[in-house]
C-alpha cells in the first residue's frame, strides 16, 4: 500500500497555555489537491507552519513520504519534496524575475555552497528557470525586478519559485487572496497547471476556488477539523455550514 503524500497524526500546537492545534489528523494522497478552510484564527496557517518545520510541533507526527518529518529543519523538509509558499509574497525585489527562478533551481540540479560557478554558465539552471517563467506566463516580464511586477505577477511568480526545486508537495497559503475575480481566475488555471502530477495543499478563502480546484475540503475550526471530504459533500454539511460556510455554501 503507497504511503499518503502527507500525514498528520493527531498533530497539537501550544503557544504557552493556549492551545491553537487541537489533535489534527489528515491523510492526504499522492497527486489529491487537498484545500484547508475555516474562519480567520482557526489555525490554517499555524498548521502550514508545524507542516514545513517553521514551528516546532508541541505533539502528535507529520509524516511526508511516509518518512517522519516531526522534528526536522524547514529546509530539511524541502530537500525531501515539500515546498510551500506564503500569505505575504516571498521573493527577491531587487533580482529580475529570472533571476528569482534560477536561484530557486540551483540546489535540486546539485549546485550547494560554491563560489566558482558562473551562474550565466549553468545550462541546466538557465533551461529549467526559462521552463518555469513559461509556466507562469512571466516571459515577457524576465528581465524586469521582481519588485517592480504587478501583485498578481508577484503572486505568480512566488508560485514559480514554490515548484522550482521540483518538490512532489506544494503548500500554497492563501494564493488568490487580494486578486480581482480576472486575476484569481488566471491564479487558478496556473495553480491547476504547474501542480500536475503533484500534491496541492492550499489554504483558502475564497470559495469559487477551493470548489473548483479541490478534490477533498477540510474544514478547520478552533484547531480541529470538523469536517473533510469531496466538494459537493462539504457544501451540504449542515455542521459546516453552522461552523463557517453559513449562506456561503449555498451560493458557491
Amino acid at each position: 500500500m503507497t504511503a499518503p503524500a502527507l500525514e498528520l497524526v493527531n498533530v497539537r500546537k501550544a503557544f504557552g497555555r493556549t492551545e491553537i492545534i487541537r489533535g489534527v489528523s489528515l491523510s492526504i494522497a499522492a497527486g489529491e489537491r487537498h484545500a484547508i478552510i475555516g474562519p480567520n484564527g482557526a489555525g490554517k496557517s499555524t498548521l502550514f507552519n508545524l507542516i514545513s518545520g517553521r514551528f516546532p510541533v508541541s505533539s502528535g507526527t507529520i509524516r511526508l513520504n511516509g518518512q517522519d518529518i516531526t522534528r526536522k529543519k524547514p529546509y530539511e523538509i524541502n530537500r525531501l519534496g515539500l515546498s510551500r509558499s506564503f500569505q505575504i509574497t516571498n521573493i527577491f525585489h531587487r533580482l529580475t524575475v529570472f533571476e528569482n527562478l534560477r536561484c530557486s533551481v540551483l540546489w535540486s540540479l546539485g549546485y550547494r555552497y560554491s563560489f566558482w560557478h558562473n551562474l550565466n554558465k549553468l545550462a541546466d539552471a538557465e533551461e529549467r528557470a526559462e521552463d518555469i517563467l513559461r509556466r507562469i506566463g512571466l516571459r515577457r516580464r524576465r528581465n524586469t525586478a521582481a519588485g517592480l511586477l504587478t501583485y498578481a505577477e508577484q503572486r505568480a511568480l512566488e508560485v514559480g519559485i514554490t515548484i522550482a526545486g521540483g518538490a512532489n508537495v506544494i503548500l500554497l497559503d492563501e494564493p488568490t487572496s487580494g486578486m480581482s475575480r480576472s486575476e484569481t481566475a488566471n491564479a487558478v488555471a496556473l495553480i491547476r497547471e504547474v501542480t500536475q502530477g503533484k500534491t496541492l495543499v492550499m489554504v483558502e478563502h475564497d470559495m469559487s476556488v477551493v470548489f473548483g480546484l479541490a478534490d477533498i475540503v477540510s474544514v478547520v475550526v478552533y484547531g480541529e477539523v470538523i469536517a473533510s471530504g469531496p466538494p459537493d459533500e462539504i457544501r451540504a454539511n449542515a455542521k459546516v455550514k453552522e461552523a463557517y460556510l453559513g449562506q456561503h455554501a449555498d451560493a458557491a
